[in-house]
C-alpha cells in the first residue's frame, strides 16, 4: 500500500496509514556496553564550584551557537547562582530553543496499559509490595475504549506505558497493545504514532517492537548514581542497573533510530544526573553517530504507598529545576526535552520557554483512566496540571505558542541520523512548522471547544506572518486542504 497521495500539490503529502515503518535500515553493531564513570564528574563540578563571570559568558557565547556545550561548560553553568548570571542563563535558554524549535509544542499523552510489576521501586506507587494498589492490565475492549476516549480528545500521538509484568507473562501483551491501539478509528481520527515506555528488551524483542511500527523507545535510567540506584531498587528484575544502562543500545542495534533517556529527579544529585546523562549521550553518539531523540525531566511526585515520594532524599527545588532545563537545552540543543504533567501549569508555562518542546496534556496515570475519572488513586504518581488538553491548548495559543500534532517524520523515515543531519543546519523547520500548523488546524475544526478555535485561529495567523515567505505559501496550501476537508497533510 502506498503511504503518499501522489496527487498532493508541491510536494504535499497524506499520509493515510498510521503504522507505516520506516525505510529498513542496516543494523549496528553492539558497541562496547555504556558506562558512568563518577570520578569525573564529582572532578568536574568540584573545579567549576566558583566560575567567574567571564568564564560563564563564555560558556553561553558558546552555547548560543547551537552546538552543544562540553562536559566541563555543563559543570560551569550548573555553579550559576548570581541571579544576573541566571538571568542571562535563561535568556540564552530561551534564544536557542526559539531558534530551533520557533514557537512549536508537540503534545502527546500516556497511555498506561497495565500497573502490574514485579519490581520493589520505592518511589513508584507500581510497586510489587503495595497492596493498597489496585491492580489491572486492560483487556482488548478496555484499550479500544481507552483509545476512542483519547482520540476523541484530539490526541494523535501517545506514549504506551506499562509496568514490568505481563499477562501470562508474555511481552505478547505488549505487542497486542501497540497493534490494537493502531487498530482503532473513529469518525474524527485515529492515533498516528505510538511511542512507548516498557521495561529493558533484548534485541530480539526490540526487533518484534520496531516491527509494530512504534515511533521512539523511551526508559529512564531513574538515577544514574549506582549507589543510590541499589538503595531504592529493591527487588525485581529492575535491580539490574547494568541492564537498564545497556537498554539504548540494544534499542539501536535492533533498529529502532530514536530512543528517549530520563532521570526521575530527586533521587541524587540533580548536577551529578545530568552530567551522567551527558556521558550516556556521548556513548551514544559515539556508539551509533546519534544521540537520544529526546530527554524527558520528572521530578518525584507523591505517589500512593510510597513514603520515598512524599519525601524525596534530594528534592529539586523550582528555581533547579529550571536551570536543569535551562541547561540540558544549551548542552544538546537539537535533543528534544519532554515535560509531563507531573509539573503544575505555572512550573510548566515558565519551562516551555526555558527548553521544552513536547508536553502531555489531559494526562491520565492508571490503567482505564480515560474513562474511570474517579480511579485516580490507583495512578503511578500524583499529577500536577489537571486541565484537559482544551484548556492546555488554549492557553498555549494565548502564550504565542502552536501546539503540535505532527507525526510525519516517523513515518516519512526522517529518524535518527537523518532527522539530525536536517535539524542541525536548521533545514527540518521548513518541514516541522507548517507541519505544526496543519495538525493543529485540524485540531482546532475538529476538536475544539469555540473559545479555543477562536484562540488558535488567531495564533496561527500571527505565526504564519514570522515565517520567511517560502516557508508561509507551502503553510498556507497546507492550511487551505485542511479546510477543504483533508487531513493528515504534512511535507
Amino acid at each position: 500500500m502506498s503511504t503518499l497521495d501522489p496527487k498532493g500539490p508541491s510536494g504535499l503529502k497524506v499520509l493515510n496509514h498510521a503504522a507505516n515503518p520506516a525505510p529498513t535500515r542496516t543494523l549496528p553493531q553492539a558497541p562496547p556496553a555504556p558506562q558512568i564513570d563518577e570520578a569525573p564528574i564529582g572532578a568536574a563540578l568540584a573545579a567549576a564550584a566558583h566560575p567567574d563571570k567571564v568564564r560563564i559568558r563564555e560558556v553561553l557565547a558558546k552555547a548560543r551557537e547551537a552546538r552543544g556545550l562540553s562536559y566541563d561548560d555543563v559543570a560551569v553553568l550548573m555553579s550559576v547562582t548570581d541571579d544576573e548570571d541566571t538571568s542571562l542563563l535563561f535568556d540564552t535558554a530561551r534564544e536557542v530553543k526559539e531558534h530551533i524549535y520557533g514557537k512549536r509544542l508537540v503534545l502527546f499523552a500516556p497511555l498506561y496499559v497495565a500497573n502490574q510489576c514485579c519490581n520493589e521501586c520505592t518511589y513508584c506507587a507500581f510497586r510489587a509490595r503495595n497492596s493498597e494498589l489496585p491492580r489491572r492490565a486492560l483487556t482488548t475492549a478496555e484499550l479500544e475504549r481507552e483509545t476512542r476516549a483519547l482520540i476523541d480528545q484530539g490526541h494523535k500521538r501517545v506514549l504506551l506505558v506499562a509496568g514490568e509484568s505481563y499477562p501470562n507473562g508474555s511481552f505478547d501483551y505488549i505487542l497486542d497493545a501497540i497493534r490494537t491501539v493502531y487498530g482503532v478509528r473513529s469518525e474524527r481520527g485515529e492515533i498516528r504514532r505510538i511511542n512507548v515506555n516498557v521495561a529493558p528488551l533484548s534485541v530480539e524483542e526490540f526487533k518484534e517492537l520496531k516491527g509494530c511500527g512504534i515511533g521512539t523507545y523511551q526508559l529512564f535510567q531513574e538515577t544514574y548514581h549506582r549507589q543510590t540506584y541499589a538503595q531504592v531498587h529493591l527487588a525485581g528484575k529492575k535491580r539490574d542497573f547494568d541492564w537498564r544502562l545497556s537498554v539504548m543500545d540494544r534499542a539501536m542495534q535492533a533498529g529502532i533510530d530514536d530512543v528517549g533517556i530520563g532521570a526521575l529527579f530527586g533521587l541524587y544529585d540533580w548536577r551529578f544526573e545530568v552530567l551522567a546523562m551527558m556521558q550516556h549521550i556521548r556513548h551514544l553518539e559515539q556508539s551509533f553517530g546519534v544521540g537520544p531523540h529526546t530527554i524527558s525531566v520528572p521530578r518525584i511526585e507523591p505517589a500512593h504507598g510510597s513514603t520515598l515520594a512524599d519525601a524525596p532524599p534530594h528534592a529539586v527545588g523550582d528555581d533547579d529545576f529550571f536551570k536543569l532545563v535551562a541547561i540540558l537545552r544549551l548542552a544538546v540543543p537539537y535533543t528534544g526535552i519532554i515535560l509531563s504533567t507531573r509539573e503544575s501549569a505555572a512550573n510548566r508555562r515558565m519551562a516551555f520557554a526555558l527548553g521544552i518542546s513536547q508536553i502531555s496534556a489531559g494526562s491520565r496515570t492508571q490503567p482505564g483512566g480515560y474513562n474511570d475519572l474517579e480511579g485516580a488513586d490507583a495512578g503511578q504518581f500524583a499529577v500536577g496540571d489537571h486541565r484537559t488538553l482544551d484548556e492546555v491548548v488554549r492557553d498555549l495559543c494565548e502564550l504565542g505558542y502552536i501546539p503540535s500534532y505532527c507525526t510525519a517524520c516517523y513515518r516519512l523515515g526522517r529518524t535518527g541520523r537523518d532527522f539530525m543531519d536536517m535539524a542541525k543546519p536548521g533545514d527540518i523547520r521548513s518541514h516541522c512548522d507548517p507541519n505544526a500548523l496543519s495538525t493543529f488546524a485540524e485540531y482546532l475544526q475538529d476538536y475544539a471547544s469555540p473559545a479555543t478555535r477562536a484562540a488558535g485561529e488567531k495564533a496561527i495567523q500571527e505565526i504564519l506572518a514570522g515565517f520567511a515567505l517560502p516557508v508561509q505559501n507551502n503553510a498556507r496550501r497546507m492550511l487551505q486542504r485542511i479546510a477543504d476537508g483533508k487531513r493528515d497533510v504534512c511535507v
